[in-house]
């Protein structure tokens, strides 16, 4: 002790004795707040970095849009009932609580990248950059910061509102904005990025947002409120910013035409195992869980960990219309037998067009769009996500035409989707039956991108539509509690993650939880 004290009063006789200048200097072999944010290279790095979040959003997406809805459901695996195991399906089955981590995430990992995009956008106000460099940063952060809040005010209503750098713990607690204070943001913030981001200039393209990202998210934030007119304009300026649909529907997911003409916008990934890889591990989790998923990844994959989520659910399929070439395109089969912990070993990959299971075989679909082997690495793909692809934005203008009366004009942007699928036109102009038509062409034409639960609350049908498949569901799955997919009002929104509203006492739970 005596030691440690004299130690202690040494090291304060060096500080009096150091110069003012010394003590204040930063570090030379290291970046700090201070020197960081001044140079083009250092707020590109720092852009790069609020695009990262997204990845981890990812993550968690199916489980809170795809799997949340009718699209699809999950593999039981009754010999793991571990809290990850028991969450993740609760949350399919609409009954996850304020405790669920995966809900949690989803909050944790979109406040990591909107607090990300605040320091770049305050600490652009005093750079000293060229403005044309300082606007296309701003307008990034800005889409961004939009993107983000976007999501999260649709899963869990009004959520507080941070628009300024944190510096202090006060400032870290707030209580939440209304979700009309959390949109008018999100619509200013979409504004400022579509006047300071230029249309793609080529394609492929960069994967950096542009004008179109930022021209797409705001229409799609009119559509919510129900600002037809206003959606219909911004979506007819994107048909003169060059994009387009590629020949084939399967090609829009293919790693070799990432950021295409038909890419609005996407969550970039990078396969391989060189430094610097981040791969998209989603396609592992999207299979039946096996010791062994060679046959449809290429390479040897023990996914008996990862898998066996998002599993395309027999209500979708049926959907898809007859001579649909998007059935194909994917969705696929894995047929094989399950052993005697409920892992599947494959035997043969089949096409989900009219199939009929090989004696003493079980045919289990799977989610094929993202799927292409054989991966670069056990770590996963190289394949990137959509976020907005440009048939979201056709049928998102056929929508807004047919909402403001203009029934015989949105069956254009409907039938050129329509068509590249192989499917005939779609003639009937009554408002109602048209609406419909749109309505199911999202479904198919966006599965397992997750737009479906947050359609499904835009369109009003979440209700009937989620109750109603309840009851198929627990016919075909009778591992399914009674109360799953049961659901009433305070089920469209999520529970605020118990570990904010703990730490926040500004910060009041949604009606219905706990």
């Amino acid at each position: 002790m005596k030691k440690l004290y004299t130690v202690m009063i040494l090291l304060c006789a060096v500080t009096i004795s150091c110069s003012k200048d010394f003590i204040e200097r930063s570090p030379e072999d290291a970046y700090t707040d201070d020197v960081f944010y001044k140079t083009e290279q250092q707020f590109r790095s720092a852009v790069v970095a609020a695009y990262a979040p997204l990845r981890d959003v990812l993550v968690n997406d199916y489980f809170t849009s795809e799997m949340h809805s009718d699209n699809t459901i999950y593999q039981a695996i009754p010999g793991n009932r571990g809290t990850s195991i028991v969450e993740r399906e609760n949350i399919s089955d609409f009954i996850n609580t304020s405790t669920n981590a995966y809900v949690a995430a989803t909050w944790q990992h979109s406040y990591t990248g909107i607090s990300r995009c605040n320091i770049i956008i305050e600490r652009l106000k005093g750079a000293d950059l060229n403005n044309e460099v300082k606007a296309n940063l701003d307008g990034q952060a800005k889409f961004l910061r939009a993107l983000n809040y976007f999501k999260l005010v649709r899963l869990y209503g009004g959520v507080p509102l941070f628009i300024k750098e944190v510096t202090t713990a006060d400032e870290a607690f707030k209580a939440r904005a209304t979700e009309a204070e959390v949109y008018a943001r999100i619509i200013a913030d979409a504004q400022d990025a579509i006047a300071e981001l230029a249309p793609p200039a080529k394609f492929p393209q960069t994967g950096e947002a542009t004008k179109g990202s930022a021209t797409i998210l705001l229409a799609e934030v009119y559509a919510t409120q129900k600002k037809w007119a206003d959606a219909e304009k911004l979506l007819n300026s994107m048909l003169t910013m060059g994009y387009d649909l590629n020949a084939n529907y399967a090609d829009a997911f293919m790693p070799a035409n990432k950021n295409s003409k038909e890419s609005v916008f996407e969550i970039q990934f990078l396969g391989g195992t060189l430094t610097g890889a981040t791969p998209n591990v989603l396609s592992f989790h999207f299979l039946p869980r096996s010791k062994d998923t060679k046959l449809l990844t290429g390479i040897s994959i023990d996914n008996t960990s990862t898998g066996g989520w998002n599993t395309p659910s027999n209500d979708l399929i049926s959907d898809f219309e007859a001579g649909d070439n998007r059935l194909e395109a994917s969705v696929g089969i894995a047929e094989g037998t399950y052993d005697a912990s409920n892992y599947f070993k494959y035997s043969a990959a089949k096409s989900i067009i009219n199939y009929v299971p090989a004696t003493g075989k079980i045919g289990v679909p799977y989610i094929k769009k993202y799927l292409h082997a054989p991966l670069e690495s056990p770590t996963g793909s190289g394949d990137d996500f959509p976020i907005y692809r440009f048939s979201d934005a056709l049928l998102l203008l056929a929508e807004a035409l047919n909402e403001q009366g203009k029934s015989s004009d949105a069956l254009t942007p409907l039938n050129r989707v329509r068509r590249r699928a192989g499917l005939a036109d779609f003639t009937n102009t009554d408002p109602a039956q048209l609406r419909a038509a749109i309505f199911h062409e999202r479904r198919v034409e966006l599965a397992f991108e997750n737009h479906r639960w947050t359609d499904l609350l835009r369109s009003g049908k979440a209700l009937s539509v989620i109750n109603a498949f309840g009851v198929k569901i627990r016919e075909q799955l009778p591992y399914l509690s009674s109360d799953a997919y049961v659901i009433d009002q305070h089920h469209l929104l999520f529970p605020i993650p118990q570990n904010e509203v703990g730490l926040n006492p500004k910060i009041i739970q949604n009606p219905g939880y706990f």
